[in-house]
């Protein structure tokens, strides 16, 4: 009973539009030619400025209008019903799209003055297993809208989410600026989006029970790559996940560490800490500042390290003094100011004294002169008084 309630919620027979019409409706916007082509020449440019401006709501309107989805859920067709051609098709339309969609963001910042690495540029280089579940449940759904009556604001809100246009966009920054590290990550991220929303539209076919095609062994080993490639595109980001979410739990138990042995003592502040790498040991270095920790306080905060999970680490405490507070730098500054003002006054009363000094010696050395210049004076007048007499003398004789 419960089983058939559940069953008749979750059926989409009732809503579900005539398999021609879904069809029709997915292969009519697996072309890229004409009006196609140059709206997604306008897409591209306008995610492009997005990522160069760092514009979040400009790369959004640039999804919006791309139409990258129509030859993506067109290979989901192709495999749901069996049509190779389809397939075959659909691949080579959106093998221009991409080649267009890269060629013009890639000449687009080659002429481009801005050339910064911004952080939605970051945001399309590391690819997760996350990523792949957006383009899954983001195909899933515009699949379903696609194939039932009830549109509704679906497929604007599938084209958001699977954001096909950005990475694309990111790869020709790549390119353009020659970071490779840029165009094999956000390229790959592309690639993840465009198979999982193919994988999910193909999904999505099977439960609106659309009929199949009868299928030649040409077109059998088609559809078997697919499977293969599914598979091939979903393994590194299961490595880029584990990598991405080891270092978040390694983070936390850092933080907890530092929160749990240095927050509680409150002679200490830890000023910075970081989680150093090594070939055979990794090191937790912290830096604080506050009351110095001896050798064994250090020796007693390592051995605790276990019952954070960070065995085998070597713990590196960095110590430096305090630092001075605004106030207490402008006290001492200013007691700076009032010794080399008191030190200079003492010098200029010295100096002062020491030329009252010279100038009384000058007034002393100049008396002397003057006596000097009086006896020498007097000396003179002897000298010819007596020279006059002895004239006088001889003379008489």
């Amino acid at each position: 009973m419960i089983r058939r309630k559940i069953r008749a919620l979750l059926s989409l027979d009732h809503d579900k539009i005539e398999d021609t019409e879904a069809i029709e409706s997915i292969v009519s916007g697996t072309n890229f030619k004409g009006a196609s082509l140059w709206i997604l020449i306008c897409a591209v440019l306008i995610a492009s400025l997005g990522l160069n401006m760092n514009s979040t709501a400009v790369i959004i309107g640039a999804m919006l209008i791309s139409p990258l989805m129509g030859p993506i859920m067109g290979i989901g067709l192709g495999m749901g019903i069996n049509d190779g051609d389809l397939i075959v098709r659909c691949l080579k339309n959106l093998t221009v799209a991409t080649v267009f969609s890269v060629a013009t963001s890639c000449v687009y910042f080659m002429l481009s003055p801005i050339s910064d690495v911004r952080s939605e540029l970051l945001a399309r280089t590391q690819p997760t297993i996350y990523d792949v579940l957006i383009a899954f449940f983001g195909g899933f759904a515009g699949i379903i809208t696609t194939g039932c009556k009830s549109k509704g604001n679906i497929l604007p809100g599938v084209a958001i989410a699977t954001a096909l246009m950005p990475p694309l966009c990111t790869v020709g920054y790549g390119l353009a600026t020659r970071q490779w590290i840029f165009v094999f990550g956000a390229f790959y991220l592309y690639l993840i989006n465009t198979v999982y929303i193919g994988f999910a539209t193909w999904l999505g076919v099977r439960i609106l029970s659309i009929p199949k095609h009868k299928v030649d062994e040409k077109h059998r080993i088609l559809l078997n790559w697919s499977w293969i490639i599914v598979l091939i595109i979903l393994i590194p980001s299961i490595f880029t996940t584990y990598n991405i979410v080891r270092n978040e739990i390694q983070g936390n138990r850092l933080t907890q560490f530092i929160n749990g042995e240095f927050g509680t003592n409150k002679d200490l502040q830890v000023v910075n800490h970081r989680y150093i790498e090594g070939d055979s040991i990794n090191t937790v270095e912290v830096t604080v500042v506050g009351k110095p920790l001896t050798t064994e306080d250090i020796t007693l905060i390592e051995a605790h390290m276990g019952t954070y999970h960070l065995f085998d680490h070597e713990l590196k405490v960095v110590q430096s003094t305090p630092l001075e507070s605004e106030k207490d730098k402008l006290t001492r500054e200013k007691d700076l100011v009032k010794t080399w003002f008191y030190d200079m006054q003492e010098r200029s009363l010295a100096i002062q004294s020491q030329n009252d000094s010279l100038r009384h010696e000058i007034k002393h050395l100049e008396r002397q002169l003057e006596r000097l210049k009086e006896e020498n004076q007097r000396l003179e007048a002897e000298r010819q008084a007596a020279t006059g007499k002895n004239r006088k003398t001889n003379k008489a004789k």
